[in-house]
C-alpha cells in the first residue's frame, strides 16, 4: 500500500509536470535507497544499519518496485477476471428473469 501510494503521488506530480522530489528519511535526511521486506517500509542506508533493522531482508528500491508491481497486476487481473465472472452471471440471470 505505501509502494503504491508513493507511486500514485509521484505519477501524479509528474503528469502536472512538477518536479518530482526524491522522498527523504525524516530522521536522517538521507535518500531512501532501501525497502525493509519486513517493515514494508523504505529506508535510508544509514536506517539499515541500525538494529532496529540489521537482521531485516532489505531489496534495492528499485527490485522491491518490480516485485510489488508484479504482485498487484496479478491481484488486479484476478479481480478483473472475477468481475468478468460476474458480470456474466448477472447478465445470464437477467435474460433468464426476462
Amino acid at each position: 500500500a505505501r509502494v503504491l501510494e508513493i507511486a500514485k503521488r509521484l505519477s501524479l506530480q509528474a503528469a502536472r509536470g512538477e518536479t518530482v522530489e526524491e522522498e527523504g528519511c525524516e530522521r536522517h535526511r538521507e535518500p531512501l535507497k532501501v525497502f525493509c521486506k519486513d517493515d514494508e517500509a523504505f529506508i535510508c542506508v544509514i536506517c539499515r544499519e541500525s538494529r532496529a533493522h540489521r537482521s531485516h531482508t532489505m531489496l534495492p528500491v528499485q527490485d522491491a518496485v518490480q516485485e510489488y508491481k508484479g504482485q498487484i497486476q496479478a491481484q488486479l487481473q484476478a479481480l478483473k477476471e472475477e468481475r468478468d465472472k460476474l458480470l456474466a452471471f448477472r447478465e445470464a440471470e437477467m435474460s433468464r428473469s426476462w
